[in-house]
This record gives C-alpha cells, sequence and structure tokens, in this order.
C-alpha cells in the first residue's frame, strides 16, 4: 500500500504520527499547500522510528483536480486519505476517481439548504455528489470509504456492531459527543480556542441539523427532514469523569450514512457544545461573520469565515495547553438479542495528557486521525474490501474494533468503551 495524504493540519499531523507506528504500508505521502507545513509533518512521523524511511513531503492546490490527479499518478498512491477540511472534498475525490486510486475522507461533501424549508426539508445533502458517483466508482473496481474519522467513522462502526451483536431492534441510534476539555493561556487563564477546525465546526452547526425516521421514509425526501440549528437541548451523562453535558442537534454525516446500510425507527446526531461555543455561533451568524462569500474590505476581497478561522488559536498548536478528556459515541435504544428493552451507549475516551505525551497531539484531532489509519490498516490486510462509494456501515465492525482496542504492537492500544444504562 502506497498512501497519499492531502492535509497537514492538526489532524493530518497525527495521521502521520500514527501511522509512523505501523508496518502495513510501505510509502507515505504528506501533501499540502503549504510545503513546509507537510515537510515538517513528515519529519515528525519520520522521527519517531530509527530507520524510517517511508515518509515524504509534497506541495498540493487541493482545489485543483487536475494537480490532485497529477500528483496521485506522481507517487504511485495506491490509496487517497483527505485530511483536508470539506471544501476541499469534491475536488479530491474527482481527482482521485480519476487516477485510478482508491479513496477515505473523514467528512463528505458539503450540504446545501432547501430553498424555501431550509428548517423543514432536506436541500443538496452531506455526501449527494458522494454518492451520486457511486456507479462510477463500482464499475472501476474502486473503493471511496467515505466519513471514516471518529465523528462521523468510529460512531458508525459502533452502529454496525450494535446492529449485528447487541440489538434486535433498533429504535434510535444517537450519536453522542461531549469533553471536559479546557485551554488556558500562558497565565493560566480559561481561553476560547476549539480543538478543531473552526471552520468546520461554523458550518457543522449553523447548518439546519438533519435527523432521519423510518416512519418518514416514503415522503419525497427519503425519511430526511430539518430542524432549527441547537434544537432539542438534551442533557447526556457522558463517562470516565466527564459527566453531564447539554447537547443538541447538529448537521452531521452519520445521520446521511446509517440509514443506508442499518435498520433503524430514528438517527440523531448531537453535540455537546456547551454555552459558551452556542453564544459564540449564534453571534457569529448575526453578524454575518459565518459567510463563506468573499466581502471586500479595502479594496481586499475576504471571506468573513476564513477570518474567523484565522484570528484563533490553530488547533495543531494548542495541546500543550489543552487539559481534560473528549468522548465519541453512539447511544443505542431498542430490543436486545434477548427480547429486552436495552439502552446501550458505546464509546470512545481520550485524554488530552495521553495523546500529549504519547503523540504530541492534542486529543481531538489525535481521536479523528486514529480511525482512518485503523482503516488503512484493514485494507491493506484485505480484512475490509469493496468498491463503489461505501461508508463504515458497510464492513464488518469487530476487525475495526478488535483492532483499535489491542495492546500495541498488535493492535492501537486504544480500549473502547459500552455502558447498558
Amino acid at each position: 500500500m502506497r498512501v497519499l495524504m492531502i492535509g497537514a493540519g492538526g489532524v493530518g499531523d497525527a495521521a502521520a504520527r500514527i501511522a509512523a507506528d505501523r508496518d502495513f504500508f510501505e510509502a507515505w505521502v504528506v501533501a499540502d499547500h503549504d510545503a513546509a507545513r507537510a515537510e515538517r509533518t513528515a519529519a515528525a512521523a519520520t522521527a519517531r522510528r530509527e530507520g524510517e524511511s517511508r515518509f515524504s513531503a509534497r506541495q498540493v492546490d487541493a482545489s485543483d483536480v487536475a494537480a490532485v490527479e497529477a500528483l496521485v499518478r506522481e507517487v504511485g498512491a495506491t490509496h487517497v486519505l483527505n485530511a483536508v477540511d470539506p471544501r476541499f472534498v469534491v475536488s479530491i475525490f474527482e481527482g482521485v476517481g480519476r487516477a485510478g486510486a482508491h479513496y477515505l475522507d473523514m467528512a463528505m461533501s458539503l450540504s446545501r439548504p432547501h430553498p424555501d424549508q431550509p428548517h423543514a426539508r432536506v436541500g443538496v445533502k452531506l455526501g449527494d455528489e458522494q454518492f451520486a458517483r457511486t456507479g462510477e466508482w463500482e464499475a472501476a473496481g474502486r473503493l471511496a470509504l467515505v466519513g471514516i474519522g471518529v465523528e462521523p467513522g468510529l460512531s458508525d462502526v459502533f452502529a454496525r456492531y450494535a446492529a449485528d451483536h447487541l440489538f434486535s431492534r433498533i429504535e434510535e441510534l444517537g450519536t453522542r459527543d461531549g469533553a471536559n476539555l479546557v485551554v488556558r493561556d500562558e497565565e493560566g487563564r480559561e481561553v476560547f480556542a476549539p480543538g478543531f477546525s473552526m471552520w468546520t465546526t461554523i458550518e457543522e452547526c449553523l447548518n439546519p441539523p438533519v435527523v432521519w425516521e423510518k416512519a418518514r421514509a416514503d415522503e419525497p425526501d427519503g425519511g430526511w427532514f430539518t430542524l432549527p440549528p441547537f434544537s432539542e437541548p438534551e442533557v447526556f451523562d457522558f463517562p470516565e469523569g466527564i459527566g453531564p453535558v447539554e447537547c443538541v442537534h447538529v448537521e452531521h454525516e452519520e445521520v446521511l450514512l446509517m440509514p443506508r446500510w442499518l435498520d433503524a425507527e430514528r438517527v440523531t446526531f448531537k453535540y455537546g457544545l456547551g454555552e459558551e461555543m452556542v453564544g459564540i455561533l449564534r453571534t457569529l451568524h448575526t453578524l454575518g461573520l459565518d459567510r463563506t462569500e468573499p466581502v471586500t474590505v479595502r479594496g481586499v476581497q475576504v471571506s468573513p469565515r476564513d477570518v474567523v478561522a484565522a484570528v484563533l488559536p490553530d488547533p495543531l498548536t494548542i495541546g500543550p495547553r489543552m487539559e481534560g478528556r473528549t468522548c465519541a459515541g453512539l447511544w443505542v435504544t431498542g430490543t436486545g438479542t434477548d427480547g429486552a428493552p436495552r439502552r446501550t451507549y458505546l464509546y470512545h475516551v481520550v485524554d488530552n495528557a495521553d495523546s500529549m505525551r504519547e503523540y504530541e497531539s492534542q486529543c481531538v484531532v489525535w481521536q479523528t486521525a486514529l480511525n482512518p489509519v485503523v482503516a488503512l490498516e484493514l485494507l491493506a490486510a484485505g480484512t475490509w474490501s469493496g468498491a463503489g462509494v461505501l461508508g463504515p456501515e458497510a464492513f464488518d465492525a469487530l476487525p475495526f474494533l478488535d483492532l483499535l482496542a489491542a495492546p500495541r504492537p498488535q493492535g492501537y492500544g486504544s480500549p473502547w468503551g459500552m455502558e447498558d444504562r
């Protein structure tokens, strides 16, 4: 396996460091629009292991389909991991398809709200532009494994595991994410510094959130419908010391992926944003600072959202000042295999102190980066295989969860948990 990873931000940097400890690939090329950043990531991965020589760096414009295609061909990549924000999904997806390689991403093509009823009906859904091409990928015998980060990604693996092994009937597949993370400045004061791309956070949280219900599957939108942002708040109790966090509906790929392969009455995604983040996001929207369309400022065209993202700390750099834990998981309700009612939370918790100590990566980006590397190893071994545009739900969950949790060096040494409530 020869891997080309496009993107050397926080998630890409963490993925390269994680991969450096594994033997399943012969080459890993790190590409970024900033050549120096790609070189830093390749060097950091190389430094993790004596005699390591599999990592190299390239420069690429991820928005240029032809440039992506050319780079895939140049480096002889068999698999391309998209580690940039979802603005570039379509161009990378197209370039990889033209070059004849396999493709993985952690976020799918962007949505566009319904023009007349944005808080009731879906418009263009997350991933629609990719699923529209599945016939081409199937015919070519190539795999596009979409949504294989942590959320989406690990939660989708949990959903397949729950459907296969824990439940005979599922009422709700509800992704629930929360954390107790804080970031402090040099004087020890708590500051606002999102652990993930602020551009992507704005996109997810201010778009109309999507819900799927089986009872509405015969309606024109196929069971999917939308709500206003931050709808239906609930307090969810997260494990391993995180505790209760208020969660709200957020647009996310799990809701667009799970119903395609799994049988459930309802599919939702709720995120523990916290009062401060919700307030900031509402203010950005009110001021128009969430807009992506450029505006003219003293003769210069700038995107308001790009400015907001640029003035906040880079998620790649905040790890040393972050403390706490992050939890990604899936809340499943329904009927167990024994015929009795069952309510189960499957989850994965990462402590920032652990990810910083072992990988010099803050926990939010590290948790996201871990899962595509596990998936690549399963693909390299032939344990997972397929063609077309497929989500994690299309594959057997057990090999993934076993490899994730197995102690190093056999596995990744990152156990997951399960609580019946």
